[in-house]
């Protein structure tokens, strides 16, 4: 109902909200993000937390853009040459979530204090690569890599197309495959989860690791986009992923999940950012406050709902 009430409020309000340029453009930002939120689902279902997840996204594509540099010299302007630098970007963002998840489940750190360490590690990292300034992808590479963000069949970018795969296989295994139903057992009860033969330890790592590979697929969606990384690459990221799934149902203590949920979650901060743009009515630097309030507002709905349950 709000995602329908932004959509009424925005044509209403400027006369290309829905045409298709601003469409296509408002899908394709909001993959990013939605790529993220997917993961995210998982993580916060089985009662978990990840800050890290934007400076996750500078990290990654840092290693990225410096990979695919360094392979010009051996290998050439070539599809070879990006496509390795894509496998780069799932090792890396897997490589990440796995030593979070390590972190969580094994050496039984708080999911809060482990992943705001890493959020400062990876940006630091990130700073750091860059020397304080700019990582560029080299210009000839980005101009063959472009069309993973601009193009795609017809007529829809690739980043809206691999959103909404990763969305169905996610649905799918939320709601179909053993892992969705175990990730709500240990988010519900781990005792009894434990108790139930659920693979607590393993299983809740196998978030995070998902979670990590799923930021290793945004980050491929989105370097192409500007061909390029700094420390301030990916800010907020885990405001707004962790906003949108909240926003989408999912128990923020864990329990219970909707990747449905999360993926309107995010097309409804995006509209938001999106009408905020085009009709002025606030500034859109209060984007950030905007989602703070709101993420606060559902929370407080869910302690509302469960209490009056």
């Amino acid at each position: 109902m709000a995602l329908v009430a932004l959509i009424v409020l925005g044509a209403f309000l400027n006369d290309n909200f829905l045409s298709a340029a601003n469409v296509q453009n408002v899908l394709a930002r909001s993959a990013f993000i939605g790529i993220i939120a997917v993961g995210m689902t998982f993580v916060i279902t089985a009662g978990g937390i990840d800050l890290s997840v934007g400076s996750m996204a500078a990290f990654t594509a840092a290693i990225t853009i410096l990979a695919m540099n360094a392979l010009v010299a051996p290998l050439g302007v070539s599809v070879l040459t990006i496509a390795l630098g894509m496998g780069v970007a799932l090792l890396a963002g897997l490589a990440a979530g796995l030593v979070n998840g390590a972190l969580v489940a094994r050496v039984r750190i708080e999911p809060f204090i482990v992943t705001l360490g890493a959020m400062g590690v990876y940006r630091s990292l990130t700073t750091w690569l860059a020397d304080g300034g700019t990582l560029s992808l080299n210009y000839e590479l980005r101009t063959l890599y472009r069309p993973v963000y601009y193009d795609g069949p017809f007529g829809i970018s690739w980043p809206i197309i691999v959103f909404a795969l990763v969305a169905i296989l996610g649905e799918l295994a939320m709601r179909s495959a053993p892992f969705g139903r175990h990730c709500a057992a240990i988010g519900a009860n781990e005792q009894v989860a434990r108790w139930s033969a659920v693979r607590v330890d393993g299983t809740r790592m196998a978030t995070y690791a998902l979670l990590g590979l799923l930021v290793g697929v945004a980050t491929i969606m989105y370097v192409p986009r500007l061909g390029s990384a700094s420390g301030g690459t990916g800010m907020l990221w885990e405001l707004e992923a962790i906003a949108a799934v909240i926003i989408g149902g999912t128990v923020l203590k864990g329990g219970f999940g909707r990747v449905w949920g999360a993926v309107v979650g995010v097309l409804i901060l995006s509209l938001i950012d999106n009408i905020l743009n085009l009709a002025s009515i606030v500034s859109p630097y209060l984007n950030g406050a905007i989602q703070g309030v709101i993420v606060i507002l559902a929370v407080v709905l869910q302690r509302e709902r469960k209490a009056d349950s």
